[in-house]
Formats: structure tokens, sequence, C-alpha cells
């Protein structure tokens, strides 16, 4: 039966959280654990779409009514469609579930519908329905869906057509997800979980091009504090056998109540900006160190943003346990993502001993290669399911 599956990596912050939000960079990599969408025309009479088996309920997964209407919409007489989720990524800890479901399906989406060009070339210039960077006569951000995702005119007509795996898209993807990653979140969202999920391996964010790093392109946001722009960067690690084993406490801590408490911080005692402008300087060493494999300055450089992090009050307790459980046999350790639980990771030659020592301080692990693969159509058979006319 026609079905297409795609699957896309989770992430885990190396440096930089928080001073991110004041022009810093920081840096994710992707991880070995992943988000596997597979979508087939449902088999049901019925208009209705299915998703893991049950009615699909928009409410409870506002990303993919997003994407839905974007990538899918009914408007254009799309047919309704059956997803499965499978994953390895445990939810709500940071490690990016969400971005990567947004990726996959996105992914997966593109592949089943197929893209028209107009012309013979497959560039994003020449796409006549899409979304991306280098397009800017289309909206992703807009309700106005599908219509905001057609070009008009001569750059909207429809020459040549390409389906599966050969439609999709890095960027469009990353694109989407970030969008639909907003809309969930009430219009903020950087897009540091949606480029990582897509590029895979290192993905770094920064509110301005960094010197040495490949760039990849500018995202930009209106949220309810106003426009945002970052510069996403990305980079393939130099190879060595190294590990990240990720260790969660189990307790929950909402990012934006992290965010808020620094910022409250910082509005009380300005001087203390001094802590978030080494976290920056700590993340650009981090950096360099990552570009010349050296992975042992890497471990030094996550060590020495823990301390910062601590120092500004977004550390646990639990995390502190969990962190010092994984020193003795990890190159470095510190929290990963907004802090105040959550998880944390360390980077290892050792993984095994490494994980068994976070597990004895009651934290449950995982274990990672350093930068895994990105955004990946694992298979396509027979598509397009639709083709919009």
């Amino acid at each position: 039966m026609q079905h297409i599956t795609a699957s896309a990596p989770g992430k885990c912050i190396l440096f930089g959280e928080h001073a991110v939000v004041y022009g810093h960079p920081a840096v994710a990599v992707a991880i070995d654990q992943r988000i596997n969408v597979k979508i087939e025309l449902t088999k049901s009479s019925t208009h209705d779409w299915k998703l893991d088996g049950l009615i699909f309920d928009p409410k409870k997964h506002p990303h993919i009514e997003a994407l839905k209407q974007r990538l899918w919409p009914t408007s254009l007489n799309a047919p309704p469609l059956s997803i499965n989720i499978e994953g390895q990524i445990p939810t709500a800890s940071g490690l990016g579930s969400s971005a990567a479901l947004s990726v996959a399906a996105s992914a997966a989406l593109r592949a089943a519908r197929g893209r028209w060009l107009n012309n013979s070339i497959n560039s994003p210039e020449n796409w006549a329905e899409g979304f991306s960077s280098r397009i800017d006569d289309t909206d992703v951000h807009s309700n106005n869906q599908p219509k905001d995702s057609i070009r008009e005119g001569k750059l909207g007509e429809k020459v040549k057509f390409i389906t599966g795996s050969d439609a999709v898209d890095i960027d469009e993807c990353a694109l989407l997800a970030h969008a639909v990653e907003a809309i969930a979140q009430g219009g903020r969202a950087s897009p540091m979980d949606s480029s990582t999920c897509s590029h895979g391996h290192v993905v770094v964010l920064s509110d301005s091009v960094e010197e040495g790093i490949e760039w990849q392109y500018s995202r930009k946001l209106i949220t309810p504090e106003g426009e945002r722009e970052w510069q996403i960067h990305a980079f393939k690690p130099p190879t060595n056998e190294v590990y990240l084993v990720i260790g969660n406490t189990g307790i929950h801590a909402p990012t934006s109540k992290q965010v808020e408490k620094v910022a409250l911080m910082l509005k009380n005692n300005p001087e203390r900006m001094k802590e978030i402008e080494t976290i920056g300087i700590i993340a650009k060493r981090g950096i360099k160190s990552l570009l010349n494999g050296d992975y042992e300055s890497v471990g030094r450089a996550m060590s020495e943003n823990q301390l910062m992090l601590q120092s500004i009050g977004v550390s646990s307790p639990e995390l502190e346990s969990l962190i010092q459980a994984a020193a003795p046999s990890s190159l470095g350790a510190k929290l990963t993502g907004a802090g105040g639980g959550g998880c944390m990771v360390a980077l290892t030659r050792d993984p095994k001993t490494t994980s068994e020592a976070i597990e004895l301080a009651g934290g449950r692990t995982i274990i990672s290669s350093f930068g895994a693969r990105g955004l990946t159509v694992e298979e396509a058979t027979e598509t397009p399911l639709w083709i919009s006319s």
C-alpha cells in the first residue's frame, strides 16, 4: 500500500542556554533518538483523519493541524490521511520531541504531495508552491493558507512535477517546523530545535553571523514582544569516539518560568549581565574547540558553562546530583535546556560507566553518538498520494 515514512532526530543544547536570549550564540547537537512519522491514505469511507488509529483531534495536536493547513489543505481536495508516530525521544524533556515530530511530518507530507516547479530546475526560486528562506513572496506564518503558499503569475506556472524525496527540502521542513512551533507556543519559538532536528549534526544559533562556521539562513518571527531575528549555522563535527549521555531528572520545569527568572535577576541586578556575557564567551570558545575536534576542550567548556548556569540560579539540586555523578568518567557535564529540572548531558568516552553513575544517582539515561544525522525520508512508495490541481 502507498505510504511514506520520514524521521528526524532530537537534540540537546551543548552551550549557551539563557545567554542566547541576550544575543550570544547557543550550540545544539542532534542525538540518535528519533521520531518516525508514517502516513498513508485512510481506509475509512469517512473524511476523518486518523492519528495512531484514533480520530485526529486538532486541538490536541496543534503542530499537525498547522502542517495540515499548509501542506495538505482540504480546500484543495486533499484526501484524509492516517498518521502513525513512533519515537524514542522522551516528551516534555527539553530534547526536541515536538520539533522532531513537526520536521518529520513536514517531510512526509511534502514527499506524499510532491511539488510543482515553474521550470525544469528544482530550486526554491523555481517552486510554484512552498516555503523557503530564499522565497520572499510566500508567508509560512500566515493563517491565510493555502493561498499564501502558492506563487502567482509566471512564478506559479506548473511546468514540471517532482515527488517523493526529490520534493523534500531541509530548509522548508525547518521553516515549517519553526512556524508551527510558534503557533503551538503562543507566538514564541526559537528556531534552535526546528533547525537542529532538520539539519542534524551541530547547529549554532546567534543574533549575528558567526565567523568560521557555515551560515545557512536567517529566521524571523514577530513575537508578542516584537520582531526577532536569528542567524542559523550548521556543520558536521570532526569524527571522534565521544558520546553523549543524557540524564533525565524527571522534574518538569517550564522554559518560560526559567527565562523569566533570569530576566528578573538582570532587572534587579544589571551588573550580573557580566555572567551572561561570560556564558557567551564560553560558548564561542566551545565552538572553536568543536571545529578543531578538541573534545577535551569541549568538555571543559561545558563544565565552565555549568558553573555559570549554577551562578545565575537555573540549576537545581537534582541536576547537580546527576552532573556530579557523571563528572569522574566524563570530559564535561552540564544541564541542557532551561534548567530547574529536566535533563543534563555529559560528554564522555566511556558511555557505559557514565550512564551507570547517573542512574545510581537517580537519573534515567539515554546514550547517543555525537552529532547524529538529520531529517531522512526513510521510505516513499508509489508517490504521490495526492497532486494539487
